[in-house]
């Protein structure tokens, strides 16, 4: 099954498909577990390398995924961010989360903001939730910074209770899907 994962880019950054390279910071971000709770931590090594061919797998089927947000400037893989929606999932989901030494610079913004337009644009799709753990408020303020608003709690068969925040639909924000494109 062949991968066609799109290159993306803002001002700033490059939203892309995840490669060899970025296994070690990816480990590094899922195992530290203060740092990647509201995401979804990996109790060891293993686990969290599996969690990395995971993402391409769900890549492979469902047609998205996470990208490696990388910074232009550094070429550092800087974080992740894209559309989630394994099964147990009520929705396709719009995450983010940047690595250690990458906060306070606006790139879970800047990188989240071209994942939802590429999600409505070019996947078609018409709603988009940020699924947030309660008291991740770093990820609240995000979302809301976005025009998400909190919508509902509900049971998240991976993370336990998680709130849905709603963003804003693509009408809303002015953008059309690309020509053929059907909504999730």
């Amino acid at each position: 099954m062949n991968v066609d994962i799109p290159r993306l880019e803002t001002e700033r950054l490059i939203l892309r498909a995840p490669c060899e390279r970025d296994i070690e910071p990816t480990i590094a971000f899922l195992l530290d577990e203060a740092r990647s709770h509201g995401f979804g931590s990996e109790p060891d090594r293993g686990s969290a390398w599996r969690w990395f061919a995971m993402n391409l797998g769900h890549w492979a089927l469902r047609g998205f995924g996470y990208f490696i947000i990388e910074d232009k400037a550094s070429g550092q893989p800087c974080g992740l961010t894209g559309i989630w929606a394994p099964e147990g999932w009520p929705e396709p989901e719009l995450g983010y989360v940047v690595f250690d030494g990458f906060e306070g610079r606006g790139i879970a913004h800047e990188a989240a903001l071209r994942a939802r337009e590429w999600a409505y644009v070019d996947l078609g799709l018409t709603s988009l939730g940020s699924h947030i753990v309660p008291g991740n408020t770093r990820s609240i303020a995000l979302a809301e910074r976005m025009g998400a608003r909190y919508e509902r709690t509900y049971m998240n068969p991976h993370m336990g209770e998680d709130m849905i925040y709603r963003h804003p639909s693509p009408e809303d924000l002015g953008l059309t899907p690309a020509a053929g494109k059907v909504g999730a």
